[in-house]
């Protein structure tokens, strides 16, 4: 066989790679249909949802690590000269989000671990899909991919001081640091490590770059598995909690309407051009629900509701993004 003929993809490989093209090109249809789906076999079929659980941290380190693969390592450098986006980034995220939560913490639901799942959610700003979503937007994704490993090492910094000082002594009673560093070792280090090594690999070696393709390719399928292994398990957590979770989803979608205008006022604030503009209105308002959620699992049985808590943000959120991808790029148009 020739050179050139094996380079000529066969019927297979040209049927998944137009597989592939074709659920990138309907990202958001593939998401909302992976939540349908999750939700769907979660109330069929409950016993999943503990099985499922164990799935959890797995398929959320391999989402992250194709995550970091998209970002080259000479751009974190470059990341960090970004001083005003990375500015308006941590600003959105850090100052404004707080502030915005504090205005709502007074009036959300009294019970404690409904109070503990909002603030794990709305706290931690979005390093995933918030790229796709932004992208399909208009607004600088290669610039926040790049930024995403900076925004989740603040945010796991973060995290802990900020609890404390909305819960105060209740926190510090039923929480303990240790899944916390387990979360950040997991999810964070060990995936950004192997798409490091991963790239050093491509650059030297073919099969590297056929590895980091592959990857690169599973962006979408990952993603669609993750909401459903984490819609399905946790869907039968709301049996007889049903009305305590759907109390929270007025905030939710406050938090979406509210920080629409914030992140455009950050935008500004920092005269940003208008794709980091859109990304900065995006990272302000998509939050972190599938890296917190292992994090919300590890709580005492207690306050074991906190995860359905979690997990009805995320519903809430591919929604609103559904209506931020229109409103967005009207909010900002292209001057």
């Amino acid at each position: 066989m020739t050179q050139q003929a094996q380079q000529v993809p066969g019927p297979a490989a040209g049927t998944l790679a137009g597989m592939v093209a074709g659920m990138e090109r309907h990202q958001v249809a593939v998401y909302v249909g992976a939540i349908a789906a999750g939700a769907v076999a979660g109330w069929a079929a409950p016993g999943l949802g503990p099985v499922l659980e164990h799935a959890i941290n797995p398929v959320l380190a391999a989402l992250l690590y194709v995550t970091f693969l998209q970002v080259p390592a000479a751009d974190l450098v470059r990341s960090l000269r970004a001083g005003r986006f990375l500015a308006a980034a941590l600003v959105v995220n850090f100052a404004v989000v707080p502030l915005v939560v504090a205005a709502m913490f007074a009036f959300l639901p009294a019970d404690l671990a409904v109070r503990l799942g909002v603030l794990l959610v709305l706290l931690t700003p979005c390093v995933d899909y918030v790229i796709v979503f932004s992208g399909l937007a208009g607004g600088d994704a290669r610039r926040l991919l790049a930024a995403t490993p900076l925004l989740l090492l603040a945010q796991m910094l973060a995290l802990p001081v900020l609890l404390v000082a909305f819960m105060g002594e209740q926190l510090t009673a039923v929480v303990e640091p240790g899944p916390f560093l387990e979360a950040f070792v997991v999810l964070i280090v060990i995936p950004l490590a192997l798409a490091w090594l991963t790239q050093a690999w491509a650059a030297r070696r073919p099969a590297g770059r056929a590895v980091a393709h592959g990857a690169g390719a599973a962006m979408v399928p990952l993603m669609a598995a993750t909401l459903i292994t984490v819609v399905t398990s946790q869907v039968p957590k709301l049996d007889g909690n049903l009305a305590a979770v759907a109390g929270v989803v007025p905030f939710y979608v406050l938090f979406l309407a509210v920080m629409a205008v914030a992140g455009l006022a950050v935008g500004r604030l920092f005269r940003l051009d208008v794709p980091a503009g859109r990304a900065i209105v995006f990272t302000g308002a998509t939050r972190n629900s599938l890296v917190v959620l292992p994090l919300a699992l590890a709580l005492p049985d207690a306050l074991a509701i906190a995860a359905a808590v979690v997990v009805a943000q995320t519903l809430v959120e591919v929604m609103g993004m559904v209506v931020y991808v229109r409103l967005v790029p009207r909010l900002l148009p292209p001057r």
